[in-house]
């Protein structure tokens, strides 16, 4: 009998620890900035299924969203309106222009009115920008997965619910290069993007979460009026609008993680 009970709160505390779905929500009125990047079913055996949120769970995601009354808004739209959004507004960001994005995600967020920011990489195709942070990523399932055309991606700049953002022209590893790549990297972007949906792009996503302070004044002097980065959290009253925090969507979390995460910006203790 002790021994059941020693196993029982050995599972507790494991739960109680991982999910801390005890604690606080952050005050409701703070926004929450959500991380996706693909949804899709997972790959057997795959590296990176946890960027890979399955279609189901997306849904279950995005309906739970809305039947709790949140707000839905785009990036641009988050920072014009800080302050003055209603209780629980919620900003769903996708990294780096995954086909997956229009083909399965963008039908939920239609169904439900749900507004979205996709980070457009510009020169995404046929690309592992995987080993440009670590050199043994190598297998090329990035580059493998489709992303994308630039058709497509007018079509959802056009839609009334995505926002189109930037994510470097070649998803740089923005600490490896000088300060003139990096402008490159930045001011080329917002450019081509621009031109390519005949819009101005004002939101941008450091690859990799990887950045410098650097790198927050050179995305100013590029034309960025926001940044989001990949340190987990939800930011305060009065933010720093070139290093916004977001809260991950894992391809593993379930539901209820889900609900911890929005609750306190994080997984967990």
């Amino acid at each position: 009998m002790i021994y059941i009970l020693i196993v029982l709160f050995i599972l507790l505390f494991g739960f109680s620890y991982k999910y801390a779905w005890w604690k606080p929500a952050v005050d409701w009125n703070r926004p929450r900035i959500l991380m996706y990047h693909m949804v899709r079913e997972h790959i057997h055996g795959a590296k990176f299924n946890k960027l890979r949120v399955k279609p189901i769970e997306f849904e279950k995601q995005i309906a739970w969203l809305k039947a709790k009354g949140f707000n839905f808004v785009t990036m641009q739209e988050l920072q014009d309106n800080w302050g003055n959004h209603p209780e629980k507004t919620v900003a769903i960001t996708f990294d780096d222009g995954y086909l997956d994005n229009l083909e399965n995600a963008f039908p939920i967020l239609e169904k439900h009115q749900a507004k979205a920011t996709i980070y457009v990489v510009v020169d995404r195709h046929d690309r592992d920008w995987s080993t440009y942070k670590k050199a043994h990523h190598n297998s090329g399932e990035l580059a493998r997965e489709p992303k994308l055309s630039d058709g497509q991606v007018r079509f959802l700049a056009k839609s009334g619910l995505v926002e189109i953002g930037s994510h470097t022209m070649t998803h740089a590893n923005l600490d490896k290069l000088t300060d003139e790549e990096c402008l490159q990297e930045l001011g080329q972007s917002k450019q081509q993007l621009e031109q390519m949906i005949d819009q101005l792009v004002t939101s941008f996503a450091y690859p990799f979460g990887i950045y410098s302070q650097r790198d927050v004044e050179l995305a100013k002097q590029a034309g960025y009026r926001n940044a989001v980065t990949t340190k987990e959290g939800i930011d305060i009253a009065q933010p720093d609008f070139m290093q916004l925090q977001r809260i991950k969507i894992s391809g593993k979390d379930s539901l209820f993680a889900v609900k911890c995460r929005l609750k306190l910006g994080q997984r967990g203790l």
